[in-house]
């Protein structure tokens, strides 16, 4: 993370990918900055003239003076004003372009790859990471505002007096090498502290969402350990980079110190021996100390900014992820047809190598219910969460009305797939706006048409019919209102194919059975393949595929099934069991 090269790297991407498509903002922020700077460095000339004037008793002090010090005062004030928004209006263009270049990719990404970090702590990459890049990067910016002013003041300094302008020359470089190296130690440490960011929000977040749970088993005392821990984590991440920190001003400080008391001194030592006057004295060291505030900025910038490189280190690890799930090389639109899916030896492990599906087969056929039925961990949501290709298999074919579905671009496959799971998740928004993801260019005739298809009757008792919101997830309706929202959703994408995840399972028999319904309109005309729980639900499919550790081990209608009397009659059996 340290290594120079892997730094002229990350800002020469920066660059050539995002900041110089702002040339023109750039090059107003650095007239700005020159502005500024100059006026700035004019301060100790005009402090010198006037103590030069009170020396020889000048009547223009009088006039002169305080009208060049306004005249300098208002033109650095504009400036600076002009140079901060500009600078912030570049820097938040800037994050944004790179939030959203994550955001795309991790949207485009396999199911895999965004189930491998906790919600929250993908979250953190949009806002912790973003705010250390956006201070890097204002910090980056105004250092050249620093630095600026500091060759204006050194000018000035020499201007007024080159011997003392040695002693400055001497002191400030020795701050070099612990300013580098205290960077570096910056970078490192904020590494840590952005991931333990991330834990802690996801920590709270996975605490929060529980909190039925939490209080139903009355785990109050285990998550308040919980937290302690990992609060307690990231109290030490900070606090580490917070020491590291806390060394620069210090030490700046204390080499501002030496070079005004070598100054004092040897002006002392100058005006004993009958040596410079007053006037000149007072204008170096007012050069001096006002060139104090940006050469401590440029000192602290460097630990800064290797804090906002540690971020974008880690932005730039999630943009560069090959993509699992993509178009192939050639990919074409998905031909038009009936439906037809057919699964031919397919295999699939998930990333971690646990097996999923083993040479699983089966052959649904245009406008039939196949339904995928077995234990637990069978592989049933496996398989049906391969034919949108949210998972690709490990080996073996899936075909969709005769074409490789990897052979068809991921717009035109999801397109002609319609997906109802057993939790029906919506999105903070009204119901006619979750309802018109299914088509986005949906009429409000053919939305409400599809609410009225899939028994939506509640939101005529809505407060504000279909513009009333659903709330975080949906959680203001309840799960059958929810799953009827979702029916809608499919019914307006009118899919050729409809994919059923245990959609009733978490149901009421009250809700089941306008669910229910609902299935029944939509599954009309189209090929519909089942994932199924309660046996009792598939009575009436075309074809059940009976799974066991990831493989197809009986196939059949569900008189046919019975009457075999193998592992479907059992599961069948064991149902009535239980009920």
């Amino acid at each position: 993370m340290t290594d120079p090269a892997s730094t002229v790297a990350l800002i020469s991407r920066l660059w050539r990918e995002h900041v110089r498509n702002f040339k023109w903002q750039i090059a107003l922020i650095v007239v700005a900055t020159l502005i500024m700077s100059g006026a700035t460095a004019l301060y100790p000339a005009l402090i010198d003239w006037a103590f030069t004037m009170f020396a020889h008793k000048d009547p223009r002090i009088l006039y002169q003076v305080p009208i060049l010090v306004l005249i300098v005062t208002s033109v650095k004030g504009l400036s600076m004003y002009f140079q901060a928004v500009l600078t912030q209006d570049m820097v938040l263009r800037v994050i944004r372009r790179l939030q959203m270049a994550m955001f795309g990719h991790l949207t485009a990404a396999s199911l895999s790859r965004v189930e491998r970090e906790a919600p929250a702590q993908l979250a953190a990459r949009f806002t912790t990471d973003a705010t250390v890049i956006r201070e890097a990067m204002t910090r980056a910016i105004n250092a050249v505002a620093d630095f600026a002013t500091v060759i204006g003041l050194v000018v000035t300094m020499i201007t007024i007096d080159w011997k003392l302008s040695l002693i400055a020359a001497l002191v400030y470089p020795l701050a070099v090498i612990p300013v580098q190296k205290i960077g570096k130690r910056m970078r490192r440490a904020s590494g840590g502290m952005q991931e333990r960011m991330g834990q802690a929000a996801a920590v709270l977040n996975e605490s929060f969402s529980q909190a039925r749970i939490v209080r139903a088993y009355s785990l109050e005392s285990h998550e308040k350990a919980r937290a302690e821990t990992t609060f307690t984590d990231l109290y030490a991440a900070l606090i580490r980079m917070a020491r590291v920190r806390s060394r620069l001003d210090p030490m700046l400080e204390v080499l501002a110190g030496v070079a005004v008391a070598g100054v004092i001194g040897l002006e002392g030592w100058r005006n004993a021996t009958g040596g410079a006057g007053v006037g000149n004295f007072m204008g170096f060291i007012s050069a001096l100390l006002i060139a104090a505030r940006p050469l401590r900025a440029l000192g602290t910038m460097n630990a800064a900014i290797q804090e906002g490189l540690a971020g974008l280190a880690r932005v730039f690890h999630v943009i560069d992820e090959p993509a699992a799930i993509a178009d192939a090389a050639g990919a074409i639109p998905l031909p038009s047809g009936p439906g037809h899916v057919v699964f031919k030896n397919v295999a699939f492990s998930y990333p971690d190598g646990r097996p999923g599906l083993k040479n699983l087969s089966f052959n649904a056929l245009p406008g039939t219910m196949l339904a995928l039925v077995g234990a637990s961990g069978a592989g049933k949501s496996t398989a049906l969460a391969l034919i949108p290709r949210l998972y690709d298999p490990s080996a073996g074919q899936i075909f969709i009305d005769g074409t490789n579905i990897v052979d068809a671009t991921l717009a035109s496959l999801r397109g002609a797939i319609a997906y109802v799971g057993q939790e029906a998740l919506l999105f903070d928004d009204t119901i006619r706006a979750n309802i018109r993801l299914g088509r986005p260019d949906a009429t409000d005739e053919e939305v409400t048409a599809a609410a009225q298809a899939a028994a939506c009757n509640f939101i005529a008792d809505m407060p504000e019919g279909f513009a009333t919101r659903v709330g975080v997830n949906g959680h203001r309706l309840s799960g059958g209102q929810r799953q009827r929202v979702a029916i809608a959703r499919a019914i307006l994408r009118n899919p050729r194919i409809l994919l059923l995840d245990e959609a009733t399972s978490a149901l009421d028999t009250e809700s089941e059975a306008l669910v229910q319904a609902a299935l029944t309109h939509l599954r009309q005309g189209r090929t519909t393949i089942v994932v199924a729980h309660r046996l009792s639900t598939v009575r009436d499919a075309d074809q059940i595929v009976v799974m066991s550790d990831g493989q197809a081990v009986e196939t059949g209608t569900h008189e046919a099934l019975l009457a075999k009397d193998g592992a479907f009659a059992r599961l069948v059996k064991a149902q009535a069991l239980v009920a």
